[in-house]
């Protein structure tokens, strides 16, 4: 691996660890636990369609463990991983079908972080009673999805013009 693959790689979790802290920052006055912008899967998803799925993975797990010893704590880390690791694994496969466009993808990772992180809930807490909570997390999740995928679109389309973004930096 090149030096200027391992910067760009560098950047991307920078810049995603930053994201995660803003948005640690930003109290979202709605009253109901776990319901975020997501402003760091800005950064995943512009990796999915830039990086090698290896790199994504990286740098979303990277950000996910970072945040976590940061601004969380053992069990959040638990919650992020579970659905940061099912977005991902669905982006992925809906990107690779080719079926949906970014904003698509992006919705859809949304609202299967909500249901992994639901997921685990109900593990850790040994109750299905969370799930009446879910439709409220899939609204949230599509809302979030969408306004991450439209600044990702927007994003990507950009970048597909800065320097050295269309140089290798596919595995």
């Amino acid at each position: 691996m090149d030096t200027r693959k391992i910067a760009g790689i560098g950047m991307m979790i920078a810049l995603a660890f930053v994201l995660s802290y803003l948005e640690s920052l930003i109290p979202l006055p709605l009253g109901i636990p776990g319901i975020k912008l997501g402003l760091s899967n800005l950064v995943v998803v512009c990796c999915l369609y830039r990086f090698s799925p290896r790199i994504t993975l990286l740098v979303a797990l990277v950000r996910i463990v970072l945040a976590g010893l940061t601004f969380g704590s053992l069990v959040s880390m638990l919650y992020s991983l579970a659905g940061g690791m099912l977005s991902l694994a669905g982006m992925y496969l809906l990107k690779r079908l080719g079926w949906f466009s970014v904003y698509g993808v992006s919705l859809a990772g949304g609202v299967l972080h909500n249901l992994g992180q639901i997921l685990v809930a109900c593990a850790i807490l040994q109750t299905g009673l969370l799930a009446y909570y879910l439709p409220i997390l899939i609204v949230s999740g599509t809302v979030a999805g969408l306004g991450i995928g439209s600044v990702s679109g927007l994003l990507i389309k950009r970048l597909q013009t800065a320097p050295g973004w269309n140089s290798d930096l596919m595995d």
